[in-house]
């Protein structure tokens, strides 16, 4: 080992007091060469002290254990947590996520599908994917009347000459109060066409998102014991970080949980087939079932009916 190495040197020189009397042939670091270096490692001559100093000055090694015996003194060893790197996101590998509930007891752990949690982040994406969202869900009521909508008479308000006034064939034009709108808006559909492969990447890039951001936990159940408000804002507060949170459960949503939660205003239930993107984006935690994560999965590997 290198320390093992360094106390081989060390004792061949003698006391280290007689290395550093003036007597002794003693050279500088500067003075000593490449030559006098390599010969003082591999042995090819006596080592000056010069050489030493020159090694001890600018070589450095990692303290490593003895193989005569004995543990590092606890004082050089760190006390510092040893970050791991980070994962690399977009590689399409299984996740195991661990289980818990609203009480944060352990239930296990769970592998989540990487071509479904673990998609390269794509914004462009997930912009079009929100545009079509918000214009598939406008509404399209809005109507003007045009001028033969309008109710009123159809008469001539004045005679076409003589009193010195603009000429008009009906006070129902859009020039007038009351009248018409041109060019108004009619009822009509605001979707736009997004191919259904685009909408499940989406999906997939959004629960990859907060999978990565560690803003997405797997419950067992979420079974509540009471219907009260209280108890789901106990759990709330238990979590860290959370402003707004998302609720996903597999199959429709337990009355109980429903009553518990219709009064908060930062939390939100929605089964498994009404997860999109863009109730993903509006809250900071997304709570999913073991049943909704399945059904999740399930659901992105079908084929896509053409």
């Amino acid at each position: 080992m290198a320390l093992s190495t360094w106390r081989r040197i060390v004792r061949s020189f003698g006391p280290f007091s007689a290395l550093m009397r003036h007597d002794s042939p003693i050279v500088s670091s500067r003075s000593c060469q490449a030559s006098d270096l390599s010969g003082c490692i591999y042995g090819d001559k006596l080592p000056r002290a010069g050489c030493f100093s020159f090694c001890e000055r600018f070589y450095t090694t990692v303290l490593t254990p003895d193989p005569s015996g004995g543990a590092f003194p606890s004082d050089l060893l760190s006390s510092k947590t040893v970050l791991t790197p980070e994962r690399t996101i977009g590689l399409y590998q299984d996740l195991v996520f661990p289980v818990t509930n609203f009480h944060n007891e352990e239930k296990g752990l769970m592998v989540l599908a990487g071509d479904v949690f673990d998609v390269p982040i794509r914004k462009d994406i997930i912009h079009r994917v929100v545009l079509w969202q918000l214009a598939k869900r406008q509404q399209g009521t809005h109507s003007t009347k045009t001028i033969s909508e309008v109710s009123g008479t159809g008469r001539k308000p004045w005679k076409q000459k003589g009193t010195g006034r603009a000429r008009h064939g009906t006070l129902r034009g859009p020039q007038f109060r009351g009248g018409a709108t041109m060019h108004g808006p009619k009822p009509r559909s605001h979707a736009i066409k997004l191919n259904k492969k685009v909408r499940r990447l989406g999906l997939k890039i959004a629960l990859s998102a907060c999978a990565a951001e560690g803003k997405l936990l797997v419950f067992e159940d979420l079974e509540v014991p009471t219907h009260k408000t209280k108890n789901i804002v106990n759990y709330v507060n238990q979590m860290d970080n959370t402003r707004k949170l998302l609720l996903v459960d597999g199959g429709p949503i337990n009355e109980k949980l429903k009553l518990a939660t219709q009064n908060l205003h930062y939390v939100n239930v929605l089964p498994s087939i009404g997860l999109n993107v863009y109730s993903i984006l509006l809250h900071d935690t997304l709570v999913m079932s073991r049943d909704a994560v399945n059904r999740i999965v399930g659901r992105m590997h079908t084929p896509i009916n053409r």
